[in-house]
């Protein structure tokens, strides 16, 4: 990548629309089936959309905090960010496909980054049955729902549920229940990343349930299968002081 084409992708909000403008001073906007690399300027909602929508161009992405948090992204600078680029390291991850089964019996896709949840849509608390391999492990989890994240997800909504953080290296999926009132004492589980999880809802009627694949919903859920698409890869680019490696790494040892 002597000469670096860059295609950018820009969130619709003021901070990403500007950085755009500055970067755009110094560099050409390539199109994207000809770039070196697709630069992502937003938050982490906009890099999860981007990689979706794009992926399929084979192309790395680079993506440029003007969000919030920022975990999945660079920190913004436009300094030398061509050499910056051209010394990322890169990152594959590969993300779970989710099969809806709806009650008007339609069957739908998507696939999640970070994770698949599954949650109420009323008051009732939801009653989901949980099997891992063909095998049923929970016969009855009562509460808000259950979700699957991968180790790129554990640390987003998944801790907030009180899931385990998983190193990215981690061959693992985490299932961590969401306020679960029965079983009372059961945290959750850690399976491997070539399971396929099924979760049924068992009352429809009474007690719907979503099904969220990063924050693409697909309401009125009957059975959620979930395993790794192991055919879709992401390719990230990391400043190597900066790593998902190094975050994830550090998540594990807030408190």
């Amino acid at each position: 990548m002597n000469n670096l084409k860059i295609c950018l992708i820009t969130d619709n909000t003021s901070k990403a629309i500007l950085a755009k403008k500055q970067i755009l001073k110094f560099y050409n906007n390539s199109p994207i089936n000809k770039c070196d690399a697709i630069v992502v300027i937003g938050g982490d909602g906009f890099m999860l959309q981007s990689l979706k929508k794009y992926y399929k161009f084979n192309k790395p992405f680079y993506g440029m905090n003007k969000g919030n948090h920022g975990f999945l992204l660079n920190p913004f600078s436009i300094k030398d960010l061509s050499n910056k680029i051209k010394k990322t390291n890169q990152l594959i991850l590969h993300p779970l496909e989710m099969t809806v089964v709806s009650k008007d019996k339609t069957i739908k896709k998507q696939i999640a980054i970070n994770e698949v949840s599954i949650y109420r849509k009323t008051k009732q608390a939801a009653k989901l049955e949980i099997a891992v391999d063909g095998k049923i492990r929970i016969k009855e989890l009562t509460g808000d729902g259950t979700l699957v994240a991968t180790p790129a997800g554990s640390t987003a909504y998944n801790l907030s549920a009180k899931g385990p953080i998983l190193n990215l290296d981690s061959q693992h999926l985490t299932i961590t229940p969401i306020s679960p009132f029965r079983p009372r004492g059961w945290r959750g589980a850690i399976v491997s990343n070539k399971s396929t999880i099924v979760i049924k809802n068992l009352d429809s009627k009474k007690r719907p349930v979503s099904a969220v694949a990063d924050n693409n919903e697909i309401k009125n859920a009957l059975i959620v299968k979930i395993s790794v698409n192991w055919k879709i890869q992401f390719k990230l680019l990391y400043n190597k002081k900066f790593g998902l490696q190094e975050r994830n790494l550090a998540e594990q040892f807030k408190f």
